[in-house]
Order: C-alpha cells, then sequence, then structure tokens
C-alpha cells in the first residue's frame, strides 16, 4: 500500500451544486404538462434543502407566481429573498393567532386546516385564506363530517383556494387517486366556488383531472418523483462535489474504511474523497453506491464515514490529472435513494449544510 502524489486542491470542503435553469427548466417542463392551471411551486424545507432563496427567486422570474411553504417562518424567508410584495407565498401548516404580525408584514396566506385554526383567523383575517380538506390521507384538513359547520365559518372570508393532497400519486394504478378525486370533487362542490387545487408532482403526471386550476408541484422542480421506475420530463438538478483529498495504490488483501468491510481481491488505485454522511451521503450507500469522475463511475469502497469516503479510481488517472472532480447524485439520484431504501426527497432534504452552496444561472 503506497500513498501517491495527489492533484493539489484549493480547497477542501465538498460543494454542492445547484443549477438554477434546470430547474426552471423543471419549472416549464410542468407548466408544459398543465396548460390549462396555475403552474405554482413548492420551496418548503429549504426548497427540499437546496436554498429556498435563489431557487425562488429564479422561479420567480420563470414565471412563478405562487409558492408554498411549511412553516411562517419559512414563509417569510421566502418573501425576504424574494424582495417582492405581490407574488403568493402560501404556509401549509395551518394558522396560529400568535403568528399574526408574520402573517401581515409578509403577506403570507394562511392554510386553515381545522375548526380552531379557522375561528382563530375569523377573530382578525389577515387577508385571503385557503381551505385544506383531507380526502384519504388523515393528516391534515377538514374532514368529511365537518364540511356542514365549514359553510358557516367562511362566511364573510374570503377563500381564495381550497386544497386536498394525494396519497399515492406516484403510482398511477393506485385506486386511492380517483377514490381521492373523486371524493375532492364531491366535498368541494359543497362548497363556495372558488380555485381549486389536487395535485402535487405525481398528481400532474396523472392528467389533466387531477390538475383543477392550481398544481402544487415539489419535487419534479428538483428533477426528481416519488416513483423511481418513472419515465419523466425532468432533468438533474444537483450534484455533490468532493475533492481528492489523499490517492493510495492497495494491494490485493488490503482493506479500506470502518469495519474493514473492503477487502482488495486485486491491486487497485483508490481515492479518499472530503465528504462523507455529515455532507448528506447516505451510509447506505456504502460498498454499494457510487461516484462519477467526467461521467464516468467509481463504486464506493467500504464505509462512508462522517467527514470522508473512498472511492475506487482504478483506470481514471488520466481524468483525475486533468482535473475531473468526483461527483455524487446529479444523474444518480435515483438510485442513491434505491440504495438507501427511501426517496428522492429524503436525500435532498439531508444534504448537510457543511457543503458549500455554488448556483449555476442567474437568480
Amino acid at each position: 500500500m503506497s500513498v501517491l502524489a495527489t492533484p493539489s486542491v484549493d480547497n477542501t470542503r465538498s460543494r454542492l451544486v445547484i443549477d438554477l435553469d434546470a430547474i426552471a427548466r423543471n419549472y416549464a417542463a410542468l407548466q408544459a404538462l398543465t396548460p390549462k392551471a396555475e403552474t405554482s411551486a413548492v420551496v418548503k424545507a429549504n426548497a427540499y434543502g437546496l436554498g429556498a432563496g435563489p431557487v425562488a427567486r429564479r422561479l420567480a422570474k420563470q414565471g412563478a407566481r405562487t409558492f408554498f411553504v411549511a412553516t411562517v417562518e419559512e414563509g417569510a424567508a421566502v418573501r425576504e429573498a424574494l424582495g417582492d410584495p405581490l407574488p403568493d407565498i402560501w404556509v401549509f401548516a395551518g394558522y396560529r393567532a400568535k403568528d399574526r404580525p408574520l402573517y401581515v408584514k409578509h403577506r403570507l396566506g394562511a392554510i386553515l386546516n381545522q375548526p380552531g385554526e379557522t375561528a382563530q383567523f375569523r377573530a382578525a383575517p389577515t387577508g385571503p385564506c385557503a381551505i385544506h380538506i383531507d380526502t384519504g390521507m388523515a393528516r391534515l384538513g377538514y374532514g368529511a363530517g365537518d364540511i356542514s359547520g365549514l359553510l358557516n365559518a367562511l362566511q364573510n372570508l374570503d377563500v381564495s383556494m381550497i386544497m386536498s393532497h394525494l396519497a399515492c400519486s406516484e403510482d398511477a394504478a393506485s385506486t386511492q387517486n380517483l377514490r381521492q378525486l373523486e371524493r375532492f370533487t364531491a366535498l368541494t362542490n359543497a362548497l363556495p366556488e372558488t380555485r381549486l387545487s389536487l395535485a402535487n408532482t405525481g398528481g400532474v403526471l396523472l392528467g389533466e383531472s387531477y390538475q383543477f386550476d392550481v398544481t402544487r408541484p415539489g419535487i419534479g422542480l428538483y428533477g426528481a418523483t416519488a416513483d423511481l421506475d418513472a419515465d419523466t420530463p425532468f432533468e438533474p438538478v444537483v450534484k455533490l462535489e468532493a475533492p481528492i483529498l489523499q490517492l493510495r495504490e492497495i494491494d490485493a488483501g488490503d482493506t479500506v474504511g470502518y469495519g474493514a468491510t473492503y477487502v482488495a481481491h486485486s491491486p487497485r488505485l483508490v481515492a479518499t474523497v472530503g465528504a462523507g454522511y455529515a455532507d448528506g451521503l447516505p451510509r447506505a450507500l456504502s460498498g454499494a453506491g457510487c461516484a462519477r469522475i467526467a461521467g464516468l463511475r467509481a463504486p464506493i469502497l467500504g464505509r462512508i464515514s462522517m467527514d470522508l469516503t473512498t472511492i475506487d479510481v482504478t483506470g481514471l488517472e488520466h481524468e483525475i490529472a486533468q482535473g475531473a472532480v468526483p461527483e455524487f447524485f446529479g444523474p444518480d439520484l435515483y438510485q442513491a435513494a434505491a440504495l438507501d431504501g427511501t426517496l428522492p426527497y429524503e436525500i435532498l432534504t439531508g444534504l448537510g449544510a457543511r457543503a458549500e452552496r455554488i448556483y449555476k444561472g442567474a437568480s
């Protein structure tokens, strides 16, 4: 086992490279799929870990006029990032009277999920509101038994939208989709006429009958869907670059990483790179996932540790000498999610704060 000369690097920190123009193109692709509906943008959880400020600004430049966030604090941050009072920003988590100053200051829209919230909102409305009705998730929203009381509670309120959320939209064959669509249609027929919203990214792909007036895509903007096997028009928007900190040759019988879980069967050239699970690389990729160097696969050897990952770069000497940097995710995001037994959502929102965010394209 011997250490080789390693290409000099100016920075030992990992870099998360986010393509804002690719996000904008994904938004345009979603618009093309919903010509009769407004395409909004879900930027909750810091735009799925990619940076709500730059992402929201780029989407506004692309034409997005409605945004959704999880909490009132997220809404305030998006409004400040936009620097524009006109786009609508809706808060999923529901209304609390204590948050009224933030709703007013940042012109946020309250989504009312239950009678107590509506009562608080009626006492001192902050502007238009939206109503969330539950059609099959048993998560947030008014139930079917609440509709008669809701009709009375909505008197004299400016209801801008009625919405629900699909539980199984990633599975086009699921009977739950049609069941929820029928419930949504029946319940909204009993409520005041206003804009309707049901479709997330998966709902958009289910077709026009699910799209109504406003669609709420999230993961599609960021280059993925919940269905790991879906054929979609969305392109990757993010990659994690990890600098090579050390190159070494190992011999047959040498081991790599904690637990010595990888044993070389032949001489290999390996690179230790400056990214680990603290940067957002799932530990489940240990010995199973890969990096890419100039588009070529470099398998992960042994266990991913907190700060470091070792990859097999045998045969990639030329690319490394030319300055190519190992990259994770990008076109391999789905594979990473599958190996981790999870979804692209969790991979993206789990990207560590340590990685430097680098934005390509104008925000």
